[in-house]
C-alpha cells in the first residue's frame, strides 16, 4: 500500500525558502509602503532574511511539503 502524498501550501511555498543547510527562512515585514516615515536603519535590517526558529520549525515544513 501507498503512502498518501501531501501537497505543498502555495501561499507558504511564496514566502518561506529553504537554505542549502536546511534551514527555513523568510523576509521581515513593513517594507511594501509607508517607507519614509520608518526610520533608515530599520528598512535596512529589514532587508535580511531571518531564520525561522523554535515551534514554527515544524509547521513550515509540514506546509512546504519537506
Amino acid at each position: 500500500m501507498s503512502r498518501s502524498k501531501f501537497k505543498t501550501h502555495k501561499a507558504s511555498a511564496k514566502r518561506f525558502k529553504v537554505t542549502g543547510s536546511g534551514k527555513i527562512v523568510r523576509q521581515h515585514s513593513g517594507t511594501g509602503h509607508n517607507t519614509g516615515k520608518k526610520r533608515e536603519n530599520n528598512r535596512r535590517e529589514a532587508r535580511k532574511w531571518e531564520t525561522i526558529e523554535g515551534g514554527y520549525v515544524k509547521k513550515a515544513k509540514r506546509s512546504l511539503g519537506l
